[in-house]
């Protein structure tokens, strides 16, 4: 078969393949089915990062998703489209006050990295303290969001995710019965505080685009960098 043809056919069995989705000929669990809307309480999939990618460019099913919470609901308020530094317009945004955990300050997020940190939280930062601590996260600590800047603030560089509200920088977690874990104090260490700060970087890097963190560069020593840019960059 000639390449163009190949293209055709391809392209054809494609396209059937979506419609015989979207219209119940096949039944796929709705994890794993990219016409169906993200929802919290589905397992993570190869598909969740694009699912997430598709909420960017639409609000309404966005907010959808973050008003789903089946437990211990974002605090969030939607945000009108502005320019708080010219240069960084931000769009689809809203001002994150709480989740299932505290924060020391709210902060302004993409509709997106507000359900990826719902998603994180509720799949994979929470497990990971119940599995080494016994007891779940109860507050984080963050370095902020929104910042009008280049990566590196190089004056060559592409503009940062926190350009756009689309990170969020996280540097310690408080568990329940007090302890703080650090990510500059405790990365390093052989004990449970290493173990789960370990377990979270590698939990984030399936829900964010880009994750990094101590073993990426002297930059990130002191906090995970949970971006929505990228796909499964995880250092």
């Amino acid at each position: 078969m000639k390449p163009s043809l190949t293209f055709l056919a391809l392209s054809f069995a494609v396209i059937a393949a979506g419609i015989a989705l979207d219209k119940g000929v096949w039944t796929v669990p709705r994890a794993w089915n990219p016409f169906q809307l993200l929802h919290l309480d589905d397992p993570l999939t190869p598909v969740t990062q694009w699912k997430l990618r598709q909420l960017k460019g639409d609000r309404e099913a966005c907010r959808d998703v973050l008003d789903s919470a089946p437990a211990g609901p974002l605090n969030y308020t939607p945000l009108a489209d502005y320019t708080p530094v010219a240069g960084c317009p931000l769009q689809n945004v809203v001002r994150v006050r709480r989740a299932g955990v505290e924060f020391n300050a709210s902060f302004v997020a993409s509709c997106p990295l507000a359900v990826a940190w719902s998603l994180f939280e509720r799949q994979r930062l929470q497990p990971a303290a119940r599995e080494v601590f016994g007891e779940p996260v109860e507050s984080v600590r963050h370095l902020g969001s929104f910042a009008c800047r280049n990566i590196y603030h190089r004056d060559n560089a592409r503009r940062s995710d926190h350009a756009s509200a689309e990170a969020l920088d996280v540097a310690a977690f408080r568990i329940v019965d007090g302890r703080r874990i650090s990510v500059l104090d405790d990365w390093e260490g052989g004990d449970d505080a290493a173990d789960f700060l370990h377990r979270v970087r590698d939990g984030a890097c399936d829900v964010f685009g880009t994750t990094l963190g101590p073993d990426y560069n002297a930059a990130h020593a002191n906090h995970f960098h949970l971006g929505m840019r990228g796909i499964s960059l995880c250092r």
